[in-house]
């Protein structure tokens, strides 16, 4: 008995033109994807992004309010007292160790930036608390610079359509930004967590009713 054929291995430009078709699917079906985080501007947008570590958007959405009216301001957070912050925190949970952080940001914003965040990678991971997860949520939604988001939807989809194969954060980053084109970098990581809420969902994918079936390497 003949063994079946192997199906031939998926090039680089093979894998390239699956990921364009893949985010155009993934477009057409979450049209209004988009950052879930709410933010009026860059500073807030950071503190949120440093909250949802380990916790929910919509958990952060009801926290954020009341911290931000309490500290509108890299200034204000500066000044902060330790147990302050973390009252207003505490159900994103890791609270003590994130108001540190929020503090410790706060105050290298008013001492090297002049309050004000910046918006060069650099810049970003150099504050405290601050990986490349949340550097690239930054740039790429309060000052439109593309970059790669990795967490963990991004991380469990991109690995399910062989887009990439794992290992780091930064590694994954990596491989992303070789099969997708720059100008989509910013909105994938928003179309792959809704996509991850609805359908690809970690505990169990809805296979049976996913528009990537025929882009998927798991179901071919």
């Amino acid at each position: 008995m003949k063994s079946p054929k192997r199906k031939p291995k998926e090039d680089s430009k093979q894998k390239r033109l699956r990921a364009k078709k893949i985010v155009q699917a993934l477009e057409d079906n979450y049209p209004e994807a988009t950052c879930s985080l709410r933010f009026q501007n860059p500073f807030e947008l950071l503190v949120a992004t440093m909250l949802s570590a380990q916790c929910t958007d919509e958990r952060v959405n009801k926290v954020t309010p009341a911290l931000f009216k309490k500290y509108p301001t890299s200034q204000k957070m500066a000044k902060a007292k330790q147990q302050d912050v973390e009252a207003l925190i505490q159900s994103t949970g890791f609270f003590r160790n994130k108001a540190r952080n929020l503090i410790a940001c706060s105050q290298q914003l008013v001492r090297d930036h002049k309050g004000q965040v910046p918006s060069t990678m650099e810049e970003l991971h150099a504050l405290a608390g601050v990986g490349r997860k949340t550097a690239n949520v930054v740039l790429g939604n309060a000052f439109g610079t593309p970059g790669m988001v990795v967490d963990t939807h991004v991380t469990r989809i991109s690995q399910r359509l062989g887009l990439s194969k794992g290992g780091s954060a930064e590694h994954i980053e990596a491989e992303l930004e070789q099969v997708i084109e720059k100008e989509n970098w910013v909105q994938f990581s928003h179309l792959l967590i809704e996509h991850g809420r609805k359908i690809c969902k970690a505990r169990k994918a809805l296979c049976e009713e996913c528009f990537l079936n025929t882009l998927c390497p798991q179901l071919l």
